[in-house]
């Protein structure tokens, strides 16, 4: 008895041993061999290249002032930080090596062309919905990109998270494969949306919370609430706190060009989204706006309300000069401190009716200022929205040298009064953070590029 026993034993061992084997073990691809041209119809790269642009892919993979898609910038997580790789054509530190059958299995399994496991930072659990043909153009669109000498550093990450074979159990728990299956009872356009915002444009990558092991908690999508490079994410569902509703027209216009008259401009890490939807497709941006529109509550069918005006003052009179601006919002007598600040800094923009983009949104109507964070109005205020360079677009001074801790504090709490809502319990605490870089900032200008937060229009790259 006691030998069937250990026999029994033995036999469970080795099966266990083969299947943690086959689950843990993925073997390399053969390399493409050097000096084997590769070539690929236009019309297919220039396919790859919208879909690179709707998967946001220059936003990880290239650094400020870097080369673009070489990779080596730094991805904070709650485990450590995770540096995006080189994804250009060169053979010694990028994909140069890389068959189109290696490129598909990063991209829908999370493994490496070596048989590496690749961390969630990189959204394959995302990726993983993508078509033959879309990753049959993005490899030719990545594979006739300028080839980039540029190693990336490698991860720094806390034990156990190090040990890369442990995202077998990770994949095996929260990675669901395979293509997305169209819902019967919705239209072309809303299944061609989902197919873009659940796979390439992987929207809740950032707007879903993660659970404790840095996957998306899917009992939870789109609920937002989570801290992106110093910006407050917010929720894609029906607690969006825009006041003035999306739907399917600002969401499109948004996206694609950065605005939404009502809604005000992208700013943080969607400028970098809106700057790439700005070279993609009418109708994949439309239907991209159309799915995320549902998952706030709203059809293509609903109207929008047409937005009100700041009644933080009535307009004066026309200038004489001929100028077409209002003159700006007198400070009444016994103004506190916040009315004051915005009267003298903000209203000239806000409330004297100076055409939009270039004009300042009714801020009642903003969804920074009745969020459930104060973060992303700090940010604004502090670091502004510089002109772009040679794009149309809105813009914004900073006020970093301007206002001292109590004026922008005392300024957040007016805002909050103006559209009704009562004052962020946290404002001082994250004006201070802020200004003291304990949360640490990432500004951008509307067409995307990173600048030097408090720098007024100093860019990190040309």
């Amino acid at each position: 008895m006691l030998r069937r026993l250990l026999i029994v034993l033995v036999v469970v061992v080795i099966l266990a041993g083969a299947a943690f084997f086959s689950l843990v073990y993925k073997p390399a691809i053969d390399a493409v061999p050097p000096g084997q041209a590769q070539t690929f119809d236009t019309a297919l790269v220039a396919h790859g290249a919208e879909l690179a642009a709707i998967g946001d892919c220059s936003s990880c993979h290239t650094t400020a002032g870097g080369k673009p898609f070489a990779g080596g910038l730094a991805v904070p997580t709650p485990f450590g930080t995770i540096y995006s790789s080189n994804i250009t054509p060169d053979r010694a530190t990028g994909i140069g090596q890389w068959s189109e059958a290696a490129f598909q299995r990063a991209l829908r399994e999370g493994v490496d062309r070596d048989g590496n496991f690749l961390y969630p930072a990189f959204p394959f659990d995302h990726f993983t919905h993508v078509s033959d043909d879309d990753i049959n153009a993005l490899y030719a669109y990545f594979m006739t990109r300028q080839a980039v000498n540029a190693p990336s550093p490698a991860s720094v990450l806390q034990f156990p998270y190090s040990i890369r074979q442990a995202m077998a159990g990770w994949d095996l728990l929260f990675l669901k494969k395979g293509p997305l299956q169209p819902v019967a009872d919705q239209s072309d356009e809303w299944n061609r949306g989902r197919y873009l915002a659940e796979g390439l444009g992987h929207c809740a990558a950032c707007h879903t919370p993660r659970n404790q092991l840095g996957a998306e908690d899917s009992s939870q999508q789109f609920a937002g609430g989570s801290v992106i490079d110093g910006w407050y994410v917010y929720p894609l569902d029906k607690n969006s706190p825009a006041p003035t509703k999306w739907d399917v027209a600002s969401l499109t216009s948004y996206l694609k060009h950065g605005f939404a008259q009502g809604h005000g401009a992208a700013a943080g890490p969607m400028a970098q989204v809106t700057a790439n939807l700005a070279g993609v497709n009418d109708a994949d941006v439309k239907a991209i706006a159309t799915y995320v529109a549902s998952q706030m509550g709203v059809d293509s069918t609903t109207p929008t309300p047409a937005p009100t005006t700041m009644a933080a003052g009535e307009p004066s009179p026309p200038l004489n000069s001929g100028d077409s601006l209002n003159l700006p919002m007198t400070v009444p007598t016994g103004a506190d401190i916040g009315q004051t600040v915005f009267a003298t800094a903000c209203s000239s923009c806000h409330t004297a009716g100076r055409a939009q983009p270039f004009g300042g949104v009714d801020l009642r109507q903003s969804s920074a200022v009745n969020a459930d964070s104060p973060q992303n109005v700090v940010n604004m205020v502090l670091y502004g929205l510089p002109a772009s360079d040679g794009k149309v677009g809105p813009i914004m001074p900073s006020f970093a040298g301007a206002l001292d801790q109590g004026q922008l504090v005392a300024l957040l709490g007016y805002l909050r009064s103006g559209a009704g809502k009562s004052a962020w319990s946290d404002a001082a605490t994250v004006v201070a953070d802020t200004l003291s870089g304990k949360t640490a900032v990432k500004s951008y200008s509307a067409d995307g590029i990173e600048r030097v937060p408090g720098a007024g229009n100093a860019r990190t790259t040309p």
